[in-house]
């Protein structure tokens, strides 16, 4: 899949991997494609659900090179919490 922004979180744990998805996120234009890449399994569950409370769009995730490879696409949206920290 392609993918604009590649963002490295093996090796950190819950709530790690989304707090640095949402900083990303908000500094991508709305339709670009992140690729986070994570060792903690939670992150397949925290992921989807942070996207869909925000906005964003989880497209899915595929193994790669012993890590899961999750990628979202920034929503047109931001929240009232995500404008205060751009």
């Amino acid at each position: 899949m392609d993918y604009d922004v590649d963002l490295d979180c093996e090796g950190l744990l819950c709530p790690l991997p989304v707090l640095r998805a949402r900083k990303r996120l908000i500094a991508m234009a709305p339709g670009q494609v992140l690729r986070l890449r994570a060792t903690d399994a939670m992150a397949a569950i925290d992921l989807p659900h942070f996207c869909a409370q925000t906005g964003h769009d989880y497209l899915g995730a595929k193994a790669f090179d012993g890590t899961t490879a999750h990628f979202l696409r920034r929503g047109a949206r931001l929240d009232v919490e995500d404008q205060a920290a751009s």
